[in-house]
């Protein structure tokens, strides 16, 4: 076996009464494709998510319709530093409303596995932690990639 591993326990940084979702996804669009999913649902959801990006400039990148949300999620989507993890909070809807069943909101640690390649939500490892949190600068490039890929009009 090559190499070591050890664990790292990170707590969440939430009030006692927001929802969050936690997950994994690939690829740099998965913040348009969050943010749509989420806006759909209701008009009076508020949320904020991030999503650590695992190459090139490895960045945690943001969005949401709510300032506040958006910055504690980044806080915690850079903290938890695992590549492709997501952080999604959520105040006046549920989980329950965007995903399949995902279960009520209680105090959440993430388990994080670190080796000497990164750090990954344990189950999967997949690459770099994140370097900082995206500027408005790198949203403008995200945009303008998506759209040159043909990911969005």
């Amino acid at each position: 076996m090559a190499g070591s591993v050890t664990l790292e326990v990170v707590t969440v940084d939430k009030p006692a009464d927001m929802n969050v979702i936690i997950g994994q996804a690939h690829f740099i669009k998965t913040v348009e494709d969050l943010h749509e999913a989420l806006a759909g649902v209701s008009p009076r959801l508020r949320f904020g998510l991030a999503f650590c990006e695992a190459s090139s400039a490895r960045l945690v990148r943001r969005s949401g319709n709510d300032q506040g949300l958006t910055a504690l999620a980044a806080a915690n989507a850079l903290a938890i530093g695992a590549g492709h993890a997501f952080v999604i909070l959520l105040e006046e809807g549920f989980p329950v409303n965007v995903l399949n069943p995902v279960k009520a909101a209680n105090p959440v640690d993430v388990l994080v596995a670190v080796t000497e390649r990164g750090r990954g939500i344990v189950g999967v490892i997949d690459g770099s932690p994140p370097l900082g949190i995206e500027r408005s600068a790198d949203v403008a490039a995200r945009h303008r990639l998506l759209r040159a890929i043909g990911y969005k009009l």
